[in-house]
Order: structure tokens, then sequence, then C-alpha cells
């Protein structure tokens, strides 16, 4: 028989918008407030960078009213979902909880069952938790905003073939976004994967699956581009950086290809006079789709696609976490034990 759940928990909570700090506080459980809620004794979650600054920056995003509670990450066990749900108690999984709601910085949390999937078996809780959000970005990146087949990571030769005729390039592919894309991109059986970070991760990006490598600390991406623009143009721009260099990766794009962005709009930094014709140029959000979970966990379990771990603390450590995070002096997921 199961252990009756306890009628508080601890809680990670951000009283202030306008403030990082954090505090931690005893509640009552939260109550489910949707036919699909189910409710999740949390192993561990993990911050993601900016977050705490969303309510002060995009009002309109945040509903009036929200729990501040962070940590979209979650990684924990089924105790509780409605009846006819695919999920039961005692089941392990993960999710990526909508920022429009309540985190998994707590000992319980609520997700949809439409967030959900079964976790990686060939994970463990902390690799578990790197997963979801950083996963779940990349895979859109890459084949739901971007050009490549999903198709082609399990092995359909068809799929295989169009992505082979193509070359993706993506910014920050040391990082936890951006390491994914790269490994999705190589599985996918894209032609080129041209990987953008400092000389000191070139082995590491290579291992990852990237085929060639820009040193940005030696080269901007429009000046390796120029060297060679025939063999060095690409479909496909995945990237996960933004800022003032985002506006050089636009000499690396082929007429007709795509530049997809997480960071902001590839427009907004798009040169004066640019001679050719994107097919796409967008920024997007993530969104939070178990199903596509389910997809990155069995090509996780099939072996080769791994998340990037920069360090784990303790529950009661959650502002050294969050701190840690906002440094951006992170080599992947940083994780907050809750309950393992």
């Amino acid at each position: 028989m199961a252990s009756p759940l306890p009628k508080t928990m601890r809680t990670i909570l951000q009283t202030d918008k306008n403030s990082s700090k954090l505090t931690m506080k005893e509640v009552p459980l939260p109550t489910p407030t949707h036919p699909n809620d189910v409710l999740v004794k949390v192993a561990a979650t993990s911050p993601c960078l900016g977050e705490l600054w969303w309510a002060r920056d995009f009002p309109d995003s945040v509903p009036v009213g929200k729990e501040p509670v962070p940590g979209q990450d979650l990684a924990g066990t089924v105790v509780a979902a409605p009846e006819g749900s695919a999920f039961k108690p005692g089941d392990e999984v993960f999710a990526r909880i909508d920022a429009s709601r309540p985190g998994a910085g707590r000992e319980y949390a609520l997700a949809r069952e439409s967030e959900l999937a079964l976790r990686p078996k060939s994970l463990d809780w902390a690799q578990t938790t790197a997963t979801p959000l950083s996963a779940l970005t990349a895979w859109q990146i890459v084949f739901v905003q971007g050009t490549l087949e999903a198709a082609g990571v399990f092995g359909d030769k068809e799929a295989r073939k169009r992505n082979g005729e193509k070359r993706v390039l993506i910014t920050g592919a040391g990082g936890s976004v951006g390491g994914f894309a790269v490994q999705f991109a190589a599985a996918a059986g894209a032609g080129a994967v041209v990987a953008v970070n400092s000389g000191s991760k070139a082995e590491f990006v290579k291992s990852l699956g990237a085929t060639e490598v820009v040193d940005y600390t030696k080269v901007t991406v429009d000046a390796w581009a120029a060297e060679d623009p025939a063999s060095r143009e690409v479909d496909l721009i995945a990237d996960c950086i933004g800022g003032s260099t985002m506006k050089n990766l636009w000499a690396a794009l082929k007429d007709g290809g795509s530049f997809i962005s997480i960071a902001m709009p590839p427009d907004m930094v798009k040169p004066e006079g640019y001679g050719k014709t994107p097919a796409k140029s967008v920024f997007f959000i993530v969104t939070s789709l178990g199903s596509q979970l389910a997809e990155i966990s069995k090509l996780i379990d099939a072996g080769g696609i791994k998340p990037l771990v920069d360090s784990v603390f303790e529950f009661e450590q959650f502002q050294e976490a969050f701190d840690k995070v906002e440094s951006r002096k992170t080599a992947g997921k940083v994780i907050i034990k809750v309950s393992v």
C-alpha cells in the first residue's frame, strides 16, 4: 500500500520579481486545477537561464497570480493521475513544465499529461533532469522549425538521404541546447554539422557529431564563410545564442535557407542590403510536448545521445544553483536534487 502523502512540502519561491534572491517555505501540496494534471514527487529540477526575470521583463507572458515557483525541468515519480490517464502511480517520468505555470522547484509538482513522458531508462536522475527543456528546444529547432527530418534519426533511408544533402550550422554547440542540436543533426544524417563554439571545446563537440568547428574566439562566422562561400554556406542556421554576433551568421546562409533562433528574431540583425532570400527566418519559444520527449527518450535509450550535466546541488543549495546558472559559466545543465 502506498504511503499517504504529506500535507505540506518545501518549495522554492521568488517573492520579488525584481530580485534573483529566492527563499524556501513550507506550503501545502499543490491541488490539481486542470483535468489532465498529474501529481509528481520531484526527484530533481534544473534552473533555466533568465527565468527569474521573465515576470519582470515579459509581464504579458506570465499569468497574474501565478505562484512564483521556478524550475521548468521536472524529473520524478507519479503519485496521482486522473482516471484514464496514460500514467499511473509509480511511473518514473520527466517533463518541461510550461512557463505559464508553477515549476518543479518543490517536493511535489503538477505537470499536464501532455507534457509528460516516461524517462529514459539508461539515464540517472541528474541526467534525466538535464534533458527535457534542452532536448525539446533542440529537437524543435532542428526538426520542427528547422528543415531536417526527424525520421532520419530512426533509420528512415529516404529521410536520411534528404538530410544528407543539407549543411547545418549550430551556435552555442558546446552548451546544453546546442549540444543536443549537434547530436540530433548528426543522428539524423545531416551532410555537415558546423559547430560554432570556442576552440577549447572543439574535440568535445566533434565527439557529439560535429563535422566542422568554427572557433568564434579566432574568426567571425561571416569571415569564415567568406573564405569559401561555395562550400561553407549552410541550409539551416540553428542559433542558440543571439546577441550582436548573430548578425554575422547571415553571411553563412544559403539563398533559400532557413535561419531559426531561440534567442531573438533573426531579422532584427539582418545586414542592411542583404541580398539573399531566406525560406524562413524565425524566433520561437519551445512547446512542452510529451510526445516528442517520448521520441527523445527512445533515441537516448538506443544509445549515442546524451545530456550535458555541469553540476549537481542539494535542494538546500537552491540559491547557489540559480546563481551559477545566471553567471553563464556553466558547461551543461545545473541540477538541483530534491528527493534523490
